[in-house]
């Protein structure tokens, strides 16, 4: 299924990740998604075919597979220097392993991007630390090579210069950005606008998310709000997207999964926001 410019997603769990379940995508009638996978119980071949044959069903496609790992927190920004992704050394042989598994299983589903919160990566670009995060990187994107895959690291915990001094120095030709306005501002690594025509060019997925300014940026969080009550100025992200020439699904990210009733609310506000605005645009 060919989707049209701009189509509006939501982020979506396959068991009990992060995301909203297949269901409320359909019931919301986006037609497309991202998807969390960070279970392997989850990410068996029978897994995969019965969760194409609802998508199938509920005529959504999947645009990328998301990785995630036990024992990540989001508690707080030192907890995530810690604890997420590929850069914390005691885990990154057996997260790297996982995330291949990840890719492996993205093919299953016949998706070409895998997306991950790579983690902060240290900023002595000459350090052993930083040069192992490349290699470890490398690998990762080469693995997703051999099964046409590429990779998409989100924004957040980088500014916008030091994620394009990374993707330089990592020199793989499938490594690419999901950019989320909303964690440039949560880290308090940029303005999200300013950020984004930087890195545009590498910019292949989006999410569309909401937050306001820590009054302490990069040592506190931000605060997530619903799209449109924040500080990222959504209309302005959406012209600038335009501005970059991006034309790919517009994913909506709102995690507050322990207020379901809530979250599915402001999941629709911020449909109907995105929509009414790429009518503006021009866009439909």
């Amino acid at each position: 299924m060919a989707l049209s410019p701009w189509s509006i997603g939501v982020f979506t769990s396959i068991d009990a990740g992060l995301g909203v379940h297949l269901d409320v995508a359909r019931e919301l009638g986006v037609p497309s998604i991202q998807l969390h996978t960070p279970h392997a119980a989850g990410r068996t071949p029978a897994a995969a075919e019965a969760f194409l044959k609802k998508l199938d069903q509920y005529g959504i496609e999947l645009t990328c597979v998301f990785g995630g790992f036990d024992g990540e927190s989001y508690a707080d920004i030192p907890t995530v220097e810690k604890t997420i992704g590929l850069v914390p050394a005691e885990t990154r042989a057996a997260r790297l392993k996982e995330m291949k598994e990840i890719a492996d299983f993205a093919r299953l589903l016949g998706c070409d991007v895998v997306g991950l919160h790579l983690g902060v990566v240290p900023h002595d670009i000459k350090s052993k630390e930083y040069l192992d995060v490349v290699e470890v990187t490398r690998q990762l994107c080469d693995h997703a090579a051999k099964n046409e895959q590429a990779i998409h690291l989100e924004t957040g915990q980088e500014t916008a210069d030091s994620l394009l001094q990374f993707i330089s120095d990592t020199q793989r030709p499938n490594l690419f950005i999901n950019f989320d306005p909303a964690n440039m501002i949560l880290y308090g690594m940029g303005e999200p606008i300013e950020a984004l025509r930087k890195v545009g060019k590498y910019v292949r997925s989006v999410h569309c998310k909401d937050a306001t300014w820590s009054d302490q940026p990069g040592k506190t969080w931000g605060a997530e709000v619903p799209l449109g009550k924040g500080q990222v100025d959504i209309a302005l992200y959406l012209k600038t997207l335009k501005d970059i020439g991006y034309t790919g699904p517009l994913t909506i990210e709102r995690e507050i999964p322990q207020e379901p009733e809530r979250q599915k609310a402001e999941i629709q506000h911020a449909v109907d926001l995105l929509t009414n605005l790429k009518a503006s645009l021009g866009t439909k």
